[in-house]
């Protein structure tokens, strides 16, 4: 007996090693308390299986919830003028070193209520929601005080819960320069190290500690200092890596056991290497990439050899990535960065998953995890990436 038994369809499971999407054809799905108790053809149900509600889906394809596993979708204010200023040929380095990028986005965030960011925030997850996404990670790193930095992460937790999407929050202290400490970038990394990091640890309130490793925010030695603090306190770590310039980021984040290095655009053959080796997921983001209009893309190929596991995600931000659609960025890593409809596809489910540790509950559809199911009226799953936003899912289930 299932709480929820469908049948009649057609399941990209997004396991590996098996069919490709691991697909099986004129399957079923049965669901009991939030978990995946059955997954397989149909022909494969107990005798007389049953369930208190049960969907016959008309051949149309179930897939898990997606992850979008890299978001800073918590802030106060917008950036459309820096948009329209890079248009007109001023650079994302430019507009930042004179104020503009992340500090306008810091000075509208400071100046918003928890309640203020909560609300916007919730617009914003609500259109992730009805594009499939189940599970979301959230950063701070707009505020840049603790007290700031505490409003984000709560907001986003609220934001989260009136959704009423799986959350993974991130501690992104060493985001950008705070205008206090303009020109003392090492007092601002202890202050991260010997304050920030600290109360946010007491308080529960981030799974992962984060860091932008790039000549125009934090050198390799000061984001060091920001892990060595996270591990201090028992956090796992990711990073913003090679994104503008070699910095030798996804070395550094394996050498760390980061859960993912994030951007990449800039990562050598020794950092791929390493992360391979580390397990470290590389996050590729192409919407960044998309609107800053940059040419240098990731190593896809070399990652692919390489065996190094590859995570889509949207980079919602009001800056460089104001994209509210993960299905988006299915056909933009196809399109822009090489990968296969399948890559693509597993970069928003299993290895969306890994990139936040959840591997073991989420991401593919396999007897025993969270019972994230999303159904499409597709023909076959390649329609996802094929279409440019992807289509609407028929229906969402989501794990009580």
């Amino acid at each position: 007996m299932f709480d929820t038994l469908l049948r009649n369809i057609n399941v990209a499971t997004m396991t590996e090693g098996g069919a490709p999407y691991g697909a099986i054809m004129d399957g079923a799905i049965g669901v009991k308390d939030g978990r995946l108790a059955f997954v397989g053809p149909v022909t494969d149900l107990p005798a007389g299986a049953s369930a208190v509600e049960e969907i016959s889906g008309n051949g149309i394809w179930a897939f898990p919830g997606f992850v979008d596993c890299h978001t800073h979708i918590v802030y106060g204010g917008n950036r459309a003028r820096e948009f329209e200023e890079r248009l007109n040929g001023v650079s994302y380095e430019e507009i930042a070193r004179r104020g503009g990028g992340i500090l306008s986005t810091v000075k509208g965030t400071r100046a918003a209520s928890a309640e203020e960011l909560t609300a916007s925030a919730v617009k914003r997850l609500k259109r992730l929601a009805a594009d499939g996404v189940t599970t979301v990670e959230i950063k701070s790193g707009y505020g840049l005080t603790l007290e700031d930095e505490v409003k984000m992460l709560r907001a986003a937790r609220a934001a989260a819960k009136e959704v009423g999407l799986r959350l993974r929050t991130t501690f992104l202290g060493a985001h950008a320069l705070p205008p206090e400490y303009r020109n003392d970038k090492d007092g601002y990394i202890a202050h991260v190290c010997d304050v920030m990091i600290p109360a946010i640890a007491k308080e529960g309130l981030a799974d992962a500690v984060d860091a932008f490793c790039e000549g125009i925010a934090f050198s390799p030695e000061q984001t060091a200092r920001v892990f060595d603090a996270a591990k201090k306190h028992g956090i796992r770590v990711k990073l913003h890596a090679d994104q503008l310039s070699d910095l030798s980021g996804g070395a550094m984040a394996a050498r760390y056991q980061a859960l993912s290095a994030d951007h990449l655009e800039y990562a050598s053959a020794t950092s791929v290497r390493a992360m391979a080796d580390s397990g470290t997921v590389a996050v590729l983001l192409p919407g960044a990439f998309y609107v800053l209009q940059e040419s240098k893309r990731p190593p896809v190929e070399m990652m692919r050899k390489a065996g190094v596991k590859m995570a889509l995600a949207t980079d919602a931000n009001p800056g460089s990535s104001p994209v509210l659609s993960l299905q988006l960025m299915l056909h933009m890593g196809c399109t822009l960065f090489g990968m296969t409809p399948e890559e693509a596809l597993r970069g928003i489910t299993l290895n969306g998953a890994r990139a936040l540790g959840l591997e073991a509950e989420l991401g593919s559809l396999e007897v025993g995890k969270q019972a994230d199911i999303l159904l499409f009226d597709i023909s076959e799953p390649a329609e996802l990436a094929y279409y440019v936003g992807g289509v609407p899912p028929e229906k969402i289930i989501r794990a009580s």
